[in-house]
């Protein structure tokens, strides 16, 4: 049977048999889930549109299981799909029907807190807020904060290199990671960087970073934390054009100024959060955006101040400055509700992750407003605006066949849009199944080997989460097809997964 034919029932359960009995051998049967209603909870991640159970859950306890597992799917040529919370939203974590996949939530242990070198060693199922939890007695913490960090985990980060609303100042994943360790496709335990200022030879750490399960599967991470700030004010800023918004953002950072956190919502999405968590927003205005500012007492109100001229002098129509620490965390709690909210609007949303020039925010939203008629959904916006990183939300039902159908067109449209005006595809939510195809939009067949060059260097098999991130060349072939000039898409059904 060939890597592209579909598995017969009878096929599947001889293989599940197979591999049962094998890893049997190795982890207790409590650790082990292969019936349907075992199997079914982990079928897809975030991105809930595409579903897929897997063979075998496995949940081993011990670095010693991990390693089994992997050495054993290793020697039965078994795909892995490592899963960690399943909050990421590219479809990463989506089961391989003929794999095992392989849930290290149990590895949620903080190993060691070290205030005087300023770093944490956590195991790869640690929540990223905990870690600033643990961090806080020593009045540090870790810096990267994905609007899910309540319960995304560090594994997940370093495979998706999130960022969050401080990473403009603060940096991403990558930024923020000292060292990780784990295992090998084969098994063969592996580390990359080091808790020194440098390492000899090529920088694998940073290769990594958003390797999206690939490469290796991580179970140690090392984090750096930093000191809390003394002071953080947050700004929050009204506008009655989505255009002036925009280039308020661009005014902002070319003034030299680099916020702590600034982030943007359109007026569809300041309604929504607003009916949730009550954060105070102006529903009048047609863009708001958040700009906070952290450090000394000092060194806050001289950047609020120059942050407000700069805001005023863009065609903010009002300005609200927190007085306190209670109001900043109001301000912040709709941007970091922004997806339950939308979830509370409709029945299912995509969330997108685009990243374009700060300059052309505008010029996006109003592009995205055109999409919003052409494909006859709605679409509620809230971008990392300081780094250019979107997230339009497109809202349908999943249970509708033709909506789903528009969705992905709208995603779709909305990444090559993306694209053309100077960005990227992702920012830091992957590219896992979602984007696929865009791949082929934004990378030349040549680019694309060389990105499964370096896979095979690690996974010669592509055992490794197959199937994700990385398109292969009939992919590109036939989605090349769908496409007339100009790049928009001619075609009413993209490839499926």
């Amino acid at each position: 049977m060939t890597a592209t034919e579909t598995p017969t029932a009878s096929e599947r359960l001889a293989r599940q048999t197979e591999v049962v009995q094998a890893l049997s051998q190795h982890l207790p049967g409590h650790t082990l889930l292969w019936q349907s209603e075992e199997t079914t909870p982990y079928e897809c991640d975030g991105l809930t549109a595409y579903r897929q159970r897997p063979l075998v859950v496995a949940l081993p306890e011990t670095y010693a299981q991990v390693q089994a597992v992997l050495q054993v799917c290793h020697r039965l040529q078994v795909p892995v799909v490592a899963r960690g919370a399943g909050t990421g939203l590219s479809g990463g974590a989506m089961p391989h029907a003929m794999g095992v996949t392989l849930s290290l939530a149990k590895f949620n242990k903080i190993l060691d807190v070290n205030p005087l070198s300023r770093t944490a060693r956590v195991q790869c199922g640690v929540r990223n807020l905990a870690i600033s939890e643990a961090a806080a007695p020593h009045g540090l913490y870790y810096a990267p904060d994905p609007s899910s960090q309540i319960a995304c985990t560090i594994g997940g980060n370093v495979a998706e290199n999130s960022g969050g609303v401080h990473c403009l100042k603060y940096g991403l994943t990558v930024h923020n990671i000292l060292k990780v360790s784990g295992f090998t496709v084969a098994g063969e335990p592996i580390e990359f960087g080091s808790e020194a200022l440098d390492v000899p030879g090529y920088d694998l750490l940073a290769v990594m970073m958003g390797s999206e399960g690939m490469l290796a599967v991580v179970t140690e991470v090392t984090v750096k934390l930093i000191p809390q700030p003394k002071l953080a004010r947050c700004i929050m800023a009204s506008f009655d054009d989505v255009r002036k918004a925009g280039d308020a953002v661009a005014a902002v950072i070319a003034q030299g100024i680099i916020p702590a956190g600034l982030e943007m919502m359109d007026k569809p999405m300041t309604a929504a959060v607003e009916d949730f968590v009550h954060a105070g927003y102006d529903l009048s205005a047609e863009a708001i955006l958040l700009c906070e500012s952290d450090g000394t007492p000092e060194e806050v109100e001289e950047e609020i101040a120059r942050m407000s001229d700069v805001l005023r002098g863009a065609g903010a129509t009002a300005i609200t400055v927190s007085n306190n620490e209670e109001e900043r965390l109001r301000f912040w709690s709709g941007r970091k509700n922004a997806f339950p909210a939308s979830g509370r609007i409709s029945a299912d949303y995509m969330c997108m992750d685009s990243t374009i020039p700060r300059k052309r925010l505008a010029d996006i939203l109003l592009a995205i407003q055109a999409m919003e008629k052409k494909y006859q959904l709605r679409c509620v916006n809230v971008f990392h605006a300081g780094d250019g990183n979107l997230h339009p939300l497109i809202l349908f039902d999943a249970n509708n066949a033709d909506e789903l159908r528009r969705c992905e067109l709208f995603g779709a449209d909305i990444l090559e849009t993306s694209v053309a005006m100077g960005g990227t595809i992702t920012g830091e939510h992957g590219v896992g199944v979602e984007k696929l195809n865009s791949m082929c939009a934004q990378f030349t067949a040549e680019e694309n080997a060389q990105m499964f060059a370096l896979k095979a260097a690690f996974d010669p098999a592509g055992l490794l989460n197959p199937g994700k991130l990385i398109p292969t060349l009939n992919r590109c072939a036939e989605y090349g097809k769908m496409l007339v000039r100009g790049g928009k898409l001619s075609h009413p059904d993209l490839p499926r997964f």
